[in-house]
Order: C-alpha cells, then structure tokens, then sequence
C-alpha cells in the first residue's frame, strides 16, 4: 500500500467539495431530493473507474439509478445466477417508474479483452470469466461476420455489440417488455469512447 495516499483524507477532501460546491449552493433541491427519488434513467454502466456516468453525462444526484458492473453487462432474465441484476430492473421499472434504460458500453474494456483472450488463456478466474461469457454470442457473432477484424477493431466491434445485446436481454424481463409495450419506457444503447473523447447512441428502442 502506498504510504503517500491516505484514502480518509481523500474521501473527506472529496465531500468537503462537494458540500460546498453543490450540496449547500442549492438546499432547496436536496431538501426535495431528500423526500423522494424520481430519477428519469436507469444506466447500466461498466465499474471502469475511467468510466463514470455520473461525470460524462454531467448528472445530478436523483437523475439516474445506476448499476454498475465488469463489461456494463444485461443477461437475460433468470432468476437463480442473476437475481441482483433481475432486482435493479424491477426497482427502477416498477417502482420508481424510470423512463429510459440507458447501457452504456465504452472503448478498451477490460471485461471484453478478457472474454476475447477465451478460452486460449491459460489464466483462470473464479467469477470474471463466467460473467464475461454473457457476451459470448456478441463475440462470436463479430468474429462471424468481421473475420479479418483483430486487436483494436475487433475489441470495439464487440464492445459494441454486447451493447446491442444487452438491449434485447433487457426485453426478457417482463417490466421492461410491459413497459416498451405501453410506451412508458425507452432502451438507449450508448458508447463513451475514453481515448477521443467522444459519445455515441447505437441503438433506440421504442414500440
């Protein structure tokens, strides 16, 4: 552990600023924050640390619900391996009534390096690999129709993908299909590329 940084300090630092510069600066929105949630998006995000909603979207505190996991992932619905991923859905559709489902993918992504160094890496990992394999069928689809794609094109390809495929994972959950059905929910696919700096929509899902 390195002996220069203190994480107590850096966490008080941080909230000092935060109070200051946000929190105390407009007590009337926290004081109805503190009452009741009502955010618009629920965002599925990578836990990249490079790789924040929060601060690329320049959001407030109370406009989304976020998830966050290794390869911003969406499995199918199944109650027994994915039921905390199962209960964010059915928190945010169902009770807080969100808006839109925004997955937000983003350019060289461990989790998806990972999944195309399978099953050729001798490596092992007890649970990174099994959750990586969600996007199994993105990469074998891109693999499928861009056989020449290697390296740096191929990773994108398929972080791309697992995007799209998380949007039609999303639909095996009933809240999410009642609720595309009557036109009270959305499905965005973003793409937040670190290295140029840039944001992209991929795909909208809509009746």
């Amino acid at each position: 552990m390195s002996t220069t940084f203190d994480p107590i300090q850096r966490i008080n630092d941080g909230f000092e600023q935060f109070k200051i510069n946000e929190f105390n600066k407009d007590p009337d929105y926290y004081r109805q924050l503190a009452q009741k949630q009502q955010p618009k998006f629920l965002m599925f995000a990578c836990s990249d640390s490079r790789v924040s909603p929060t601060n690329i979207l320049n959001l407030r505190p109370g406009e989304a619900f976020m998830a966050r996991n290794i390869a911003n992932l969406v499995p199918v619905s199944n109650k027994e391996r994915y039921s905390d991923i199962g209960a964010i859905i059915e928190y945010a559709v169902e009770t807080l009534n969100v808006e839109v489902i925004l997955v937000i993918g983003h350019s060289r992504c461990g989790g998806i390096e990972r999944l195309l160094a399978l099953p050729d890496d001798e490596t092992s990992y007890d649970f990174l690999d099994d959750w990586v394999s969600v996007a199994e069928p993105a990469k074998q689809r891109v693999i499928a129709e861009n056989p020449d794609a290697s390296g740096e094109e191929l990773q994108t390809l398929v972080e791309k993908a697992s995007v799209l495929d998380s949007l039609k994972n999303l639909l095996s959950y009933p809240y999410v299909q009642s609720g595309i059905e009557a036109n009270t929910l959305q499905l965005l696919g973003g793409y937040y590329d670190f290295v140029r700096g840039n944001f992209q929509i991929l795909e909208t899902v809509t009746v």
